[in-house]
């Protein structure tokens, strides 16, 4: 099968195509509606054969729908029919979502995506929990507005930093995962790693939407997409904070088929996830 991935971010909507090399994009911005969004991807796609779509939504979604609107785009994406617009079988995920799934090696993993916003989902065992910490009160706003692109603007590269170390410290304390990933454009604006991260290439957000498509245990064989971007995602100048460096992660031992490995049409997001 071939999936078309589309990324949906505040910035730019990105897509790629399994068998595909190099990935495309245009501007999104506050006023892109879920039509133009769509009428954007046919005609940059229009030399690209696909048979399936995975979208990664930046905002709640529940059944395969956007459960509201989101806060960097323009309005009708409630209730809009993804499958009518593009003929063709359509998987609606969070965006980060997408990334973390991308990202997975194994055991419980914390995703923090730092771009326009802050976009954040857990998986655990292989299943995946998007959920929506970015607005949850703190200091004078919430995590958000201290961690997001309109932060960085503000408060500068120096306080910034502090600040989503500060945020990474508090969620990792809370929720106590064996992995935290820290992807989203403005990860190369860090001087060093907080303690205990690791950096999930952007581009795991397409791995993520071709592996949600996949039958259980076939995310294995998955290739990662390469692209003309792909070295400048290494950030070889990052580093880890002293003393932090996590410990590698071994291979995951093969474990029999069940459903609660990461792949595809059996991850499960409950009702309650946002």
């Amino acid at each position: 099968m071939n999936v078309l991935v589309v990324d949906v971010g505040g910035t730019n909507v990105k897509i790629l195509a399994t068998g595909q090399t190099e990935l495309r994009k245009f501007p999104s911005g506050p006023n892109l509606t879920p039509k133009q969004m769509v009428a954007g991807v046919k005609k940059l796609s229009g030399d690209w054969k696909y048979d399936a779509v995975s979208i990664g939504y930046p905002g709640m979604v529940v059944r395969n729908r956007p459960l509201a609107e989101p806060h960097n785009l323009g309005r009708g994406w409630v209730g809009f029919n993804f499958e009518a617009a593009f003929k063709r079988p359509v998987k609606v995920v969070n965006d980060a979502a997408m990334q973390a799934l991308g990202s997975y090696r194994r055991g419980k993993m914390l995703f923090l995506g730092l771009g326009t916003g802050l976009g954040s989902t857990m998986i655990v065992d292989g299943i995946v929990e998007p959920m929506e910490l970015a607005h949850l009160p703190y200091k004078k706003g919430t995590y958000e507005d201290y961690t997001g692109e309109r932060s960085l603007e503000k408060r500068g590269k120096k306080k910034w930093r502090r600040h989503v170390a500060d945020v990474v410290e508090r969620l990792t304390t809370a929720l106590e995962p064996d992995d935290v990933v820290l992807g989203g454009g403005n990860v190369k604006n860090l001087k060093e790693l907080p303690k205990g991260t690791r950096v999930g290439n952007n581009n795991n957000a397409f791995l993520g939407g071709f592996r949600l498509w996949e039958k259980a245990g076939d995310q294995r064989r998955t290739p990662r997409p390469k692209t003309r971007n792909a070295k400048k995602q290494k950030h070889r100048g990052l580093k880890v904070a002293t003393g932090s460096k996590s410990a590698p992660l071994r291979r995951p031992v093969r474990e029999r088929r069940s459903r609660h490995q990461v792949g595809v049409t059996r991850v499960k997001v409950s009702s309650t996830s946002v």
